[in-house]
């Protein structure tokens, strides 16, 4: 007799590989209990110290802290020093607006504010394993996606930038670590969702604009699956590209993103009177990094907040023309000392993965815990190597998305400021590779790993496997109704096969 069997469509299963049973849910909501508490004994210890008139409030996120005390007091996003200096695009937007809500609310400069806006960062951060756990769970396995989550919760580095700073670190990390999920998952999602998903990627660049160096990867790597998906299915080269709408799901989520930056964009343009999609200080962090000064990788000197010299030239030129004129100089220095600038940049490389500066005594007086913090990065990068090297034998299309990443995000500070504070986007990426590492290292001495063989798949793996094995010659007709057009819902797909009764 004739049978039919429910397949489910693409949208279908891949809600079924991204949804949580209760257990899975039920250890995933301790893991953010867990991390946000451990931070909140950090902010519990130290908040009352943020506020300190006599260094002009600086650990309320020097500029940002400025900033946002300049759109409490109604004069819009404007001030990025403590001197009121007038309409500013420094900074990107996200964050100073949002701790100038705290402080209408619960004050200036406060310890109230202080509260809030660290247990707010801590939040943050704390939700942060939720993407992480969800990527990995994708990428590898349950049990190493935990592992990974809680790595997250205990990760000195997330605890250290979120609740004992007030910066953006744990607010990117969040959305870039969402975004970085959604693109593993973002398969099938119906045309909405290529919006939403830009649209999310644009407010990550509120932010922190650095990520946009990520999005051609973050977006590429779904539209290739589904390339390949639809070529699995039967279709060409240049059909599978552009007749199953790929390119048209890319470029939704182009113009979700677009959307989202554009009012910022306009703002500064009528302000400014330039053409400033988000901020407008990279050549000025670029000569701070670049003048022939390798004291240190960062220069008090250079900055109108420390040099009472810089801030009148600032003042007296305006934003625009100082940028300017500070471009004119790197530029002219670099030019003229090129392999200066070459064997500068390779420290920087090395110091934002080591933290290794120099071991003169001037600098270790600046930088009490440099040794102790460059035994611990090291480490950590050499377990990440190990986590990069293990994987990519194993599994080179799923690791390509880790790889790009820790790859592409760091090359704008390799030619300006190599901090660990500007690396904490990419950390949740970080965190994963050295959990992978650690596994690798486990392995190989015996403590509970297998030393050799794939890692399990993880049940996304297993349904793209079943989506994109060779179908019946009966099912060919119905795949390409279903995705001819990507801007229409496709129904259940019917499988039908004969038994003898």
């Amino acid at each position: 007799m004739a049978t039919a069997t429910l397949r489910p469509t693409s949208d279908e299963a891949m809600d079924r590989a991204g949804s949580l049973d209760s257990r899975q849910s039920r250890k995933l909501a301790l893991m953010v209990a867990g991390a946000w508490a451990l931070r909140m004994v950090v902010v519990a210890a130290i908040f009352r110290d943020l506020p300190d008139s006599a260094r002009h409030y600086e650990s309320f996120g020097n500029e940002v802290g400025w900033i946002a005390r300049s759109i409490a007091w109604h004069q819009g996003f404007s001030s990025p020093y403590f001197i009121l200096t007038g309409p500013t695009a420094l900074l990107p937007p996200l964050y100073p607006y949002l701790l100038s809500v705290i402080f209408r609310v619960f004050g200036v400069y406060s310890a109230s504010s202080a509260f809030t806006i660290l247990t707010l960062n801590s939040l943050f951060s704390a939700l942060t394993c939720v993407p992480i756990y969800l990527a990995a769970r994708i990428s590898f396995n349950s049990r190493l996606a935990l592992y990974a989550g809680w790595g997250w919760a205990i990760y000195p580095f997330a605890i250290y930038f979120s609740a004992g700073r007030v910066w953006e670190f744990s607010l990117t990390s969040l959305l870039l670590t969402t975004c970085f999920w959604l693109a593993l998952e973002l398969h099938f999602r119906r045309p909405a969702r290529w919006l939403g998903f830009g649209a999310l990627y644009g407010l990550a660049g509120l932010s922190n604009p650095a990520v946009f160096s990520l999005f051609p990867v973050i977006l590429l790597l779904p539209l290739w699956r589904l390339w390949k998906l639809r070529r699995s299915a039967g279709y060409g080269l240049v059909g599978g590209l552009f007749s199953g709408g790929v390119l048209r799901k890319g470029l939704l989520a182009a113009v979700g993103m677009v959307a989202v930056l554009t009012p910022w964009t306009v703002r500064n343009y009528r302000v400014l009177h330039v053409i400033c999609p988000v901020r407008d200080c990279f050549w000025y962090e670029f000569w701070s990094a670049n003048n022939g000064d390798s004291s240190n990788p960062t220069l008090a000197w250079t900055h109108p907040a420390s040099n009472p010299d810089e801030m009148r030239l600032y003042q007296s030129q305006g934003e625009i023309a100082y940028i300017a004129g500070k471009r004119a100089m790197a530029m002219e220095y670099v030019t003229r000392h090129p392999g200066f600038f070459v064997s500068l940049t390779l420290r920087r490389v090395v110091n934002y993965w080591t933290g290794f500066w120099s071991l003169s005594p001037r600098y270790m007086r600046q930088e009490p815990f440099q040794l102790p913090n460059v035994f611990y990065c090291t480490s950590l990068t050499l377990l990440m190597l190990i986590g990069v090297r293990n994987w990519w034998r194993r599994d080179r299309a799923a690791a390509l998305p880790y790889l790009l990443s820790i790859a592409i995000f760091p090359l704008a500070y390799y030619a300006s400021h190599p901090l660990m504070d500007y690396r904490q986007p990419i950390e949740p990426e970080i965190v994963i590779l050295v959990v992978v590492g650690l596994r690798a290292v486990m392995a190989r001495i015996g403590w509970g790993f297998e030393a050799d063989g794939p890692v399990h798949e993880s049940e996304a793996a297993v349904i793209f496997a079943q989506m994109s094995a060779p179908m019946s010659v009966q099912m060919e007709h119905t795949f390409a109704e279903s995705y001819a057009d990507p801007f229409a819902d496709s129904g259940p797909v019917i499988e039908s096969s004969a038994s003898a009764g």
